[in-house]
């Protein structure tokens, strides 16, 4: 059966009074997915599910890939992003699609409205220890404000000026969940976590030395915190801290 006569008859039930319309919504949560040629299968429903599209994780995609994919999601989203493009995939992808925005930082490219402006209530403060954390710390920010958040930034704001951190306090202090982004030994967080009463995402950054270990010792680091209210994500994911804090303000909003 194939998915509009599934849809069909589904519909068909809800009219006759056999399928409740809750019932209903929560079959068509799973239902919705199409395929791109041989190599993909777009989730259409994931916002439904999930409150946030799909998103298209660039590395490891073809150019010609990516293309396709952003073609089947651009009627169906009002927002189409891709994560970690280069600038020399992001060249070719302009080439068939021109609209396509790129913000170069990030590594990010998407298509977006016209005029992009916060859909949801709550602030996200974002912190960077250091001007090398700024590339996922900023794929935070873009991911952020294109799912419709209002961020405010606070960059190179590590410990090893504290009074750089401290002169930010009561902006950091206004904001209703924080994203803290830092590399070397990752004590950015903890700091941050003791000055603060809202939830704080931590990203351990792949920047320092040696015996950073690729951001190994600053995800330690941030694990074993003693400052309470802390959650973690993974090395350099800036994406899911987004994500996460997203989802934080979403319930919270949903409560109220």
């Amino acid at each position: 059966m194939t998915q509009p006569e599934a849809i069909r008859l589904l519909l068909q039930a809800v009219a006759h009074g056999e399928v409740s319309p809750d019932s209903a919504l929560e079959k068509l949560k799973h239902f919705d997915f199409e395929p791109v040629e041989d190599f993909a299968r777009i989730d259409h429903h994931r916002t439904l599910r999930t409150g946030f599209p799909e998103v298209i994780w660039g590395p490891g995609k073809t150019p010609e890939q990516i293309i396709e994919i952003i073609k089947v999601m651009r009627d169906r989203n009002p927002v189409v992003m891709a994560t970690r493009i280069e600038p020399n995939v992001y060249a070719q992808l302009r080439e068939q699609i021109p609209e396509l925005h790129y913000y170069a930082l990030a590594r990010i490219c998407a298509l977006v409205p016209a005029r992009l402006e916060p859909r949801h209530s709550g602030t996200i403060g974002l912190l960077s220890a250091g001007t090398a954390d700024l590339p996922v710390a900023e794929e935070a920010a873009i991911t952020a404000e294109l799912s419709g958040f209002q961020v405010k930034r606070f960059w190179d704001v590590g410990v090893a000026g504290i009074h750089r951190l401290l002169s930010n306090r009561q902006a950091i202090a206004e904001a209703d969940v924080l994203i803290v982004v830092a590399g070397m030994e990752g004590a950015l967080p903890s700091v941050v976590g003791g000055l603060t009463d809202c939830p704080v995402i931590a990203v351990p950054t792949s920047i320092g030395y040696g015996a950073s270990f690729n951001g190994l010792a600053a995800l330690l680091t941030m694990l074993n915190s003693c400052a309470a209210g802390i959650g973690v994500v993974n090395i350099d994911n800036g994406f899911g801290a987004a994500v996460l804090a997203g989802q934080i303000l979403r319930t919270a909003q949903k409560l109220r």
